[in-house]
C-alpha cells in the first residue's frame, strides 16, 4: 500500500461507507416502487420505467463525473454530490403523482455517480497487486441495496411512509460530516497521475477493448441492479408470497452478491480477471437456462393411457439458482474493474466512468425491457429469457475478442522470429525452381 496502511485503510473504509449509503438511495425505488405500483395501478412497462428512473440519470452522469474526477479533488466532488441529494430526500414525502415520482427518481439518480468518484478516490492509495482486493471491498458497498430492503420497510412500520426520505436525508448528512472531517485529501502526486487534459483522458475510449469491458459490466452490474429492483414484485406475482417475504428473499440475493465482491477481487488478483469472467459467464448461463423455463403442463399420449407432466421451477429452486447468479455477478463486477486498472491505471476516472456508465445503462434498460417482455409474452419468466440472450451475446463477443487477440499475438511472435520473412523466402525459392 502507498502512504501507510492506516491511511489507506481509512480511505477505503470511509469511501466504502459513502458508496454504501449512496447505493441504498439509488435503489430506494425497489421498496417504494412496489407500493406505487398498487397506488397508481401501473402496468409492467410503467412499473419498469419507474424503477429505472434513478438508474437512468445515474448512468448518464457517471461519465462526466469520471472526467471531472480526473481534474478536481474527488473528495470535494463526493461531498458536493451528497449535498445535492439532500433536498430530493426531504421533498420525497410531498410527491403525490406518478410523474412527480419519475422526476424525483431522476434527481435521486445523482447517487449513482458515487461509484465512479469512489473508485477514482481509492485507486491511488493502493499498489497494483492490491487493486483487485481494494476495489472489491469498495464495491461491496452494493450491500446498500440490502440495507434499503431492510431499513425502508422498518422506517415505514415505525414512523410511517412519509418518514423514509427524511430519515435517509439525516443519515446522509451525518455521513457527509464524517467524510469531510476524516477522509484524507489526495496529494498533488495523486492528482498528477491522471492524463492531464481532456484529450488525453478521451484517448483510451478509442480502443474497442474499453467498450467490450463495458458490455461485460452491462451484464454483471446492470442485470444485478435490474434484478434487485424487479425481484420483490416478481416474488409477489409469480409465487404469491407476502411483501415482507419478497423483500427478505431479495435482500438475501443482494447481500450475498455484494458481500462476495471483495472475494472476487482477491480471485482476480490471484488467478486473473479473464479466468474469473469466463467462470462467471458460464455459471450464469446454466442458471438462467433453468430460470427461463416457464411453468409447463404436458400430456404424453401413451399406449394404454395418457401421462400428464407438470414442469415448474419452485420457489426453493428459483431462490437457490438466483443466489448462485448473485455470487457469480459479485465476482464478475470485481474482476472487470481489476482488468480496467491493469490496463488503464492512469485513467480510472474516464475509462472507469465509461464502463460504469454502460453498466448502469443495463440497470436502466433491463427493467424496462423486463416489463415490455412480460406484457408482450405474458409469462413471468420472460425477464430471464431476456437475460439469457444478453449473456449469450456477451459470451460471443468475449470469445471472438480472445480469438482475435490470440491471432495478433501469434502474428507478432512470427514477425519477431522472422517466420514470415523466412516463409516468403522459401516460397520464392520454390517458385524459382
Amino acid at each position: 500500500m502507498h502512504y501507510g496502511q492506516q491511511v489507506a485503510g481509512r480511505v477505503l473504509a470511509l469511501a466504502t461507507a459513502m458508496f454504501t449509503a449512496n447505493f441504498s438511495i439509488w435503489t430506494l425505488y425497489a421498496v417504494l416502487g412496489v407500493q406505487l405500483r398498487e397506488r397508481y395501478a401501473l402496468s409492467a412497462t410503467e412499473y419498469g420505467i419507474l424503477l429505472a428512473a434513478p438508474i437512468f440519470s445515474g448512468a448518464l452522469l457517471r461519465f462526466p463525473a469520471g472526467l471531472l474526477a480526473e481534474h478536481y479533488s474527488t473528495k470535494t466532488l463526493i461531498l458536493v454530490q451528497m449535498g445535492v441529494l439532500l433536498p430530493a430526500l426531504l421533498l420525497l414525502p410531498s410527491i403525490d403523482s406518478y410523474s412527480g415520482h419519475l422526476l424525483t427518481g431522476l434527481w435521486l439518480g445523482i447517487s449513482g455517480v458515487s461509484f465512479v468518484l469512489g473508485i477514482r478516490y481509492i485507486s491511488p492509495w493502493f499498489e497494483k497487486k492490491h487493486q483487485g482486493t481494494a476495489m472489491g471491498v469498495f464495491g461491496a458497498g452494493n450491500v446498500g441495496a440490502a440495507i434499503t430492503l431492510a431499513l425502508a420497510p422498518a422506517i415505514e412500520n415505525w414512523f410511517g411512509r412519509d418518514w423514509i426520505g427524511p430519515v435517509y436525508g439525516a443519515g446522509l448528512l451525518l455521513l457527509m460530516l464524517s467524510f469531510a472531517i476524516w477522509a484524507p485529501r489526495e496529494t498533488r502526486y495523486m492528482r498528477s497521475r491522471s492524463g492531464g487534459s481532456l484529450f488525453s483522458d478521451m484517448q483510451p475510449l478509442r480502443e474497442i477493448r474499453v467498450w467490450r469491458y463495458g458490455l461485460y459490466y452491462y451484464f454483471v452490474f446492470g442485470s444485478f441492479v435490474a434484478l434487485l429492483l424487479w425481484l420483490p414484485n416478481y416474488y409477489l406475482s409469480a409465487y404469491g408470497v407476502s411483501t415482507s417475504q419478497a423483500m427478505a428473499l431479495t435482500l438475501v440475493f443482494v447481500a450475498l452478491s455484494s458481500s462476495v465482491r471483495a472475494l472476487g477481487g482477491w480471485f482476480a488478483d490471484r488467478y486473473g480477471a479473464r479466468t474469473v469472467n469466463w467462470s462467471v459467464f458460464w455459471t450464469c448461463l446454466v442458471c438462467l437456462f433453468f430460470l427461463s423455463y416457464p411453468p409447463t403442463s404436458m400430456t404424453i399420449h401413451g399406449v394404454e393411457r395418457d401421462v400428464h407432466l407438470n414442469i415448474e421451477v419452485g420457489i426453493e429452486l428459483f431462490t437457490l439458482l438466483l443466489q448462485v447468479i448473485g455470487i457469480a455477478q459479485g465476482f464478475g463486477r470485481a474482476s472487470v474493474y481489476k482488468a480496467l486498472h491493469d490496463n488503464y491505471p492512469a485513467h480510472m476516472g474516464s475509462v472507469g466512468g465509461t464502463v460504469a456508465t454502460v453498466g448502469a445503462l443495463g440497470g436502466f434498460t433491463l427493467p424496462v425491457m423486463f416489463g415490455i417482455a412480460q406484457d408482450l409474452v405474458g409469462i413471468h419468466s420472460a425477464a430471464f429469457m431476456l437475460l439469457y440472450g444478453v449473456l449469450a451475446f456477451c459470451m460471443l463477443v468475449m470469445y471472438l475478442a480472445i480469438q482475435r487477440e490470440r491471432r495478433q499475438q501469434r502474428l507478432v511472435f512470427a514477425r519477431q522470429h522472422n517466420f514470415l520473412h523466412q516463409g516468403s523466402t522459401d516460397a520464392g525459392a520454390l517458385t524459382d525452381r
